[in-house]
């Protein structure tokens, strides 16, 4: 918490230089209350922006592993507080390199820059929350899981189809015990095979969310 709380500080600092004027709000000004609420508030729908890409990308993870039989293998994410299957956590972690890897981190930086002019300090709370419209990232969140995991959903929904006919046709097998390891492998494969392509996804993503920040 304290590394967290100096970075902020180191942040504000080296940012300070690059701003335009600002107006002169004192302590015992009326409006000082108003304007911490504003930007703490413009701070948390920052971070909460960027979480849910993070959220998006980890969706898919979990409608991948449940289609693969996965899900029985979750572990207690400290971050979340919550369980998450091992598909999630793996497209979790592929993220956060991404992350890095994408200079994702500078885009925030820019978000947190740009928000100064978006969102004025003179700026009503109620007035700032209604031109970002974060409700909208909640629509984004499934629709983008959706469309990441969909080309893996649909090769293991025409292996259970295949599976399906098979137990129809040869009833003696048991297809419980030949199902999941093929469904297994189509699954890791699929993932294998879309993994090169998540980056494209991910950027797009930063980009809607980073966007509410700098156009306003």
């Amino acid at each position: 918490m304290r590394a967290k709380i100096a970075l902020a500080f180191f942040v504000a600092v080296a940012m300070q230089a690059s701003l335009p004027d600002m107006p002169l709000i004192g302590f015992n000004d009326p409006r000082a209350m108003g304007v911490v609420v504003q930007q703490v508030g413009v701070g948390l729908a920052i971070g909460f922006a960027i979480r849910v890409v993070f959220s998006a990308m980890e969706l898919a993870g979990e409608v991948v592993g449940f289609q693969m039989g996965l899900n029985f293998a979750a572990f207690f994410d400290p971050t979340l507080n919550a369980q998450s299957s091992a598909v999630a956590r793996f497209f979790g972690q592929m993220t956060s390199l991404l992350f890095l890897a994408l200079n994702g981190h500078l885009m925030v930086l820019l978000a947190i820059h740009r928000s100064f002019q978006s969102f004025p300090l003179d700026q009503n709370f109620l007035e700032t929350l209604a031109r970002m419209q974060l409700q909208r990232l909640g629509t984004d969140l499934f629709a983008s899981a959706l469309w990441i995991a969909l080309p893996m959903v649909g090769m293991l929904m025409f292996v259970n189809l295949a599976l399906g006919i098979i137990s129809r046709v040869a009833p003696q097998m048991n297809i419980f015990a030949v199902g999941f390891p093929v469904t297994l492998a189509v699954g890791l494969i699929g993932i294998a095979v879309t993994l090169p392509m998540l980056d494209q996804a991910f950027m797009g993503l930063m980009e809607r969310a980073v966007a509410l920040f700098i156009h306003g």
